[in-house]
């Protein structure tokens, strides 16, 4: 039996999410019809993929050997297909830019190099989908993206990280916090408290979830508990709360501090920062627009995110 395109986009969308519920929502196909494909696929390459923990699924060794393959795969599908859209299109003709993008670097800087994109490319439609570091490497790694704008180089060598700039982190707290300074020389003031942070990424060393692993013990904070939230808006509400304190970007807190249900404190030996990225597949298709949006990108976030 033959393995099917079918078979591997679900078996891939199964490794990304992690269970068969989430894929089938993501594929828009029922929960059996993709238990149907996963269990074809195994039965054409012999061996189980996944293995069943309740409604939780992991990888099995063949699994994980399969998996880099089947998503250059899909990949390579999908850059077939735009490569035969874009050389059937009439001069002029509309085109589509495919981009996924960290939702708190949605800000003013990329919202007007969007901006500016559009205006030089009328014919042009965008497609943006939001989603966290991981996930955006792994739209774009599976061909669903042309183009990730993520925090921190991803170290997959299957893909190419173009840096942008860095991002400013600041020390994140809830209103009534003690702490009434806008400015401190370092984080003594911040001793006993808990900080809530990121996990760390597997496979990445530079993440933001190693982030607060470094820097806490470097300023003298080295037995500070942190508490993982993969969640940037979790983050904010708990710190609300009074649950902790966080490193956040500028741009992720602009609202609430603008409305005051948080305060933010720079530190100035902190010195710490979020590197941005562009990330794209080393030898996926690169379409006109997808290079224009690259040149508009390095002309409107010189260097610095403020």
């Amino acid at each position: 039996m033959d393995v099917t395109v079918e078979e591997i986009e679900a078996f891939t969308a199964i490794a990304e999410l992690g269970g068969f519920t989430d894929a089938s929502r993501k594929l828009n196909r029922s929960q059996p019809a993709i238990s149907r494909r996963i269990r074809e696929l195994e039965q054409s390459l012999g061996a189980a993929l996944f293995e069943r923990t309740g409604r939780s699924v992991a990888l099995t060794d063949a699994g994980r050997a399969l998996l880099p393959y089947a998503e250059a795969a899909l990949a390579a599908i999908r850059d077939g297909e735009r490569a035969v859209r874009e050389a059937a299109e009439r001069p002029g003709g509309a085109r589509t830019l495919s981009l996924a993008i960290v939702g708190t670097l949605a800000d003013s800087h990329i919202v007007e190099a969007l901006r500016t994109f559009e205006s030089r490319f009328p014919e042009a439609s965008v497609e943006l989908r939001t989603a966290t570091s991981r996930e955006v490497s792994a739209l774009v790694r599976g061909g669903e993206a042309t183009l990730g704008l993520r925090y921190f180089p991803d170290a997959d060598p299957k893909l190419e990280s173009i840096p942008l700039g860095v991002e400013k982190l600041l020390v994140v707290v809830p209103a009534a916090h003690p702490v009434t300074a806008r400015r401190l020389p370092d984080l003594r003031a911040f001793e006993g408290e808990r900080w809530l942070g990121f996990p760390p990424e597997r496979g990445q060393p530079d993440s933001f979830g190693h982030l607060l692993d470094r820097r806490l013990p470097a300023m003298g904070l080295a037995d500070a508990p942190i508490t993982r939230v993969d969640s940037l808006t979790a983050q904010k509400r708990l710190v609300q709360a009074g649950l902790g304190v966080a490193l956040m970007p500028v741009s992720s807190v602009r609202e609430e501090l603008r409305i005051g249900s948080l305060r933010a404190v720079e530190v100035d030996d902190l010195d710490a920062a979020l590197p941005v990225v562009v990330v794209r597949r080393r030898r996926g298709h690169w379409s006109r627009p997808a290079a224009a949006f690259l040149e508009v990108l390095r002309e409107r976030t010189p260097g610095v995110l403020d």
